[in-house]
């Protein structure tokens, strides 16, 4: 009698087990774009240049060390990347058809910028801040696409990431997404100026400042109660300042003067923008025309 409950409770136990192995498989498959989500647009590789500097595709994107003969400014990617789960290898971005993005349609690229979901099906670890791009115009991030594919292609060696159990990782994310992917289009806000609401857009879309500046709750998605307010870097050193009352706290006198420190870093004696993760941003930024910067520096002002 004693074994055959035991038996039965065992049996109980797996058949739980297996119901919810398939609860986690289903909820955690990918849910991307789909044909009809691909805008009909004319790709404009001005726009797309502009918005690629904004994103600092090339902070993440820089070329691996071994690739000697590729410049510094050319996103072909496999530059190591540490984060707290292990270490990542950014994908190539060239149009390289074997190693970079080459073969990619546009709605692979919609998916992988907006959903986090790979050409293959996969869910894409999240220190590639789809979470932000997802608020973007679909027509800006084709715009991306057709700068990239102007770009010379190169070929370059792709690692998997350094992740340790990478295919529960990936799989986990799609139930991480429900929580943590937000995909609310960015709207503007009609009580304020087209300059600030171009600067919420860079900001917010494109610029991904909330992934650094803002802190994250227990399941590690934006806290947004806590917007910009600063908190742990997510490399996992330091912590990330506040982005709030910049002038109210005296860091800057005003808009314009965040917009000259932005633009020009220490040259013109703002510190602590010209090195680590922040001179990166800097320099992506000062790339931009100047009534983006100026637009990026109304936004962040008005943040008290």
């Amino acid at each position: 009698m004693i074994v055959r409950r035991s038996g039965k409770f065992l049996l109980a136990l797996a058949l739980l087990a297996a119901l919810g192995f398939a609860g986690f498989w289903l909820l955690s498959m990918p849910r991307p774009l789909t044909a009809a989500d691909v805008p009909q647009h004319t790709p404009d590789l001005a726009n797309g240049e502009r918005l690629y500097h904004a994103g600092g595709c090339i902070s993440c994107h820089q070329p691996s060390p071994d690739l000697k003969d590729v410049a510094a400014n050319v996103p072909a990617g496999g530059a190591p990347l540490v984060t707290p789960v292990g270490t990542l290898y950014p994908k190539n971005l060239t149009p390289d058809p074997e190693t970079g993005i080459g073969s990619w349609s546009d709605l692979d690229f919609l998916n992988a910028v907006q959903r986090g979901i790979s050409p293959e099906g996969q869910h894409l670890i999240p220190a590639f801040p789809y979470t932000s791009y997802a608020h973007m115009k679909p027509a800006d991030v084709l715009d991306i696409r057709a700068y990239l594919a102007s770009l010379p292609a190169v070929k370059s060696p792709q690692r998997e990431a350094d992740v340790v159990a990478l295919p529960l990782v990936r799989r986990g994310i799609g139930m991480w997404k429900w929580v943590g992917l937000d995909t609310t289009p960015w709207q503007p806000d009609p009580t304020q100026s087209d300059s600030w609401n171009r600067g919420s857009y860079l900001v917010n879309g494109p610029g991904h400042c909330q992934e650094c500046h803002t802190p994250r709750n227990i399941f590690m998605a934006l806290d947004e109660s806590k917007a910009f307010q600063g908190g742990p870097h997510p490399e996992g050193k330091g912590r990330v300042p506040s982005l709030r009352g910049l002038i109210e706290r005296g860091r800057y006198t005003d808009a314009a003067d965040l917009a000259s420190a932005l633009e020009n870093g220490d040259a013109m004696g703002y510190d602590k923008l010209s090195a680590g993760g922040m001179g990166q941003v800097r320099r992506n930024i000062a790339q931009l025309p100047e009534s983006d910067i100026q637009a990026i520096a109304d936004y962040i002002a008005s943040l008290k």
